[in-house]
């Protein structure tokens, strides 16, 4: 997935918030022992931090929906400018799918309506699928997506202040290398993996840059009942990443 990002303009404070294997892997599926309480343990601690809005890439986002597809021909032409089917919800999932491939046939994931953050490639006949699914969406770029300037929608448009990323190593990294994070959020549960090159909490392509911190400091540390660790992180990010 493209990204690209700018000064930070007026961003909500970003928690990173992932879960990992012990030995740092994400993929939860592949974890062994398995345990059917980990997804409740993951919404205790969501609950517990106080978001406004949380945010997935598109891989994530294409396991919600739930229609076939939408019309592939238009004759409506839409300005490439916000729309916005609900304001005023108590949380916003938004969605990262810069080229309009997710077919939702819904207008929430569990009651919090979808934002749906595009680039101005998506075609009219998409835009089209989305309004009459009730699917708010807004244009963070041309051709790719500009993280930056969609944090600065988020918040004038929406009053979104505090916005959790739950995305998978790419988006994660991605949000990492643009000097966007104030805090990482990682439980780490009893559990191994094992899989070798199995996804972890950052990602980054091999021609991409490397992350650019100032800082790391623990900020607090908790057992939880079913043997994880909780680990909370502020962030310092170097000034020449907030720059970029």
């Amino acid at each position: 997935m493209p990204f690209a990002h700018r000064g930070n303009a007026m961003k909500p404070y970003i928690i990173c918030h992932m879960v990992a294997s012990i030995d740092g892997r994400t993929l939860t599926s592949r974890w062994r022992p398995e345990d059917a309480e980990r997804r409740r343990q993951f919404e205790s601690l969501h609950d517990r931090l106080g978001v406004d809005a949380w945010l997935i890439g598109r891989v994530s986002g294409q396991g919600y929906a739930k229609r076939d597809a939408y019309p592939t021909r238009y004759n409506q032409h839409y300005p490439r400018e916000h729309w916005f089917a609900r304001r005023g919800a108590a949380a916003y999932g938004v969605v990262l799918d810069p080229c309009g491939k997710i077919i939702w046939g819904r207008a929430d994931i569990g009651g919090d309506p979808i934002v749906a953050v595009l680039t101005e490639q998506v075609s009219d006949a998409h835009l089209a699928g989305l309004r009459e699914d009730l699917v708010s969406y807004l244009f963070a770029g041309k051709r790719e997506l500009d993280l930056a300037l969609m944090l600065d929608i988020l918040n004038r448009e929406l009053g979104i202040k505090r916005l959790e990323v739950n995305g998978g190593g790419i988006t994660n990294g991605a949000f990492l290398r643009a000097g966007l994070v104030d805090e990482i959020s990682l439980a780490i549960f009893p559990a191994i993996d094992g899989t070798k090159g199995s996804s972890s909490s950052f990602d980054s392509g091999e021609d991409e840059v490397g992350v650019s911190l100032r800082s790391v400091t623990l900020a607090s540390s908790e057992v939880l009942e079913c043997g994880a660790v909780w680990l909370r992180y502020r962030v310092q990010n170097d000034k020449l990443a907030e720059r970029k």
